[in-house]
């Protein structure tokens, strides 16, 4: 389980790529905290660490996954977000963020608001049915709060210190994102239909 509040950035060293999927590697100063299969949260998803060395680490991944988020067209030299699993006595500063991608988004306007700046992210109907207003949603890996809502996609307002510490502060309009839900929604939706079921 992971909080959507990235620990690093890494640069992706490697995409070694096969029919079965991908062996992806990436740089960065976490590595030095990871055990061969550790989890790693990457842009967001969740994988498992391979041969970690002090300064890089590697992972599997597979096909589906390339798929259904925005790893599949990563190339050597990208920014991705990186974030360590949660420990039990850390703090939950975020919100809780499973590392499984529900969906991809794409930046369609970046807009200066102040000392924040406004992204505005649309997406399709599978992902807003989850999306509320001051509500919770992790923006590849990023945990954010939904500054507005509507049928076509949403915004979210960055500080400065995300912007800084992300990737996100380079996204620009036509920028794929990964996009996970507050996963507290989808079991309410659940029990809601069950309930409605047994009524």
């Amino acid at each position: 389980m992971f909080t959507g509040l990235v620990g690093a950035t890494g640069t992706v060293a490697g995409v070694r790529r096969g029919p079965d999927g991908a062996l992806l590697s990436v740089a960065s100063v976490l590595a030095a905290e990871l055990s061969d299969g550790d989890s790693v949260a990457v842009n967001g998803v969740c994988l498992t660490a391979v041969d970690p060395e002090p300064d890089r680490f590697s992972a599997d991944v597979m096909a589906e996954t390339l798929r259904r988020s925005s790893l599949g067209p990563l190339a050597e030299g990208a920014l991705v977000n990186l974030e360590l699993p949660l420990r039990a006595s850390d703090r939950l500063g975020g919100h809780i963020v499973q590392g499984h991608v529900d969906g991809l988004g794409l930046v369609e306007a970046v807009e200066q608001e102040g000392f924040a700046r406004v992204v505005r992210v649309g997406c399709g109907p599978e992902v807003l049915r989850y999306v509320v207003g001051k509500g919770s949603i992790a923006v590849d890996g990023v945990s954010l709060t939904v500054a507005a809502v509507d049928d076509e996609g949403f915004a979210v307002s960055l500080i400065p210190e995300t912007l800084e510490r992300t990737t996100l502060g380079v996204a620009r309009p036509g920028t794929a994102v990964n996009l996970e839900v507050d996963v507290i929604a989808k079991y309410v939706e659940k029990l809601a239909a069950t309930a409605a079921l047994r009524a």
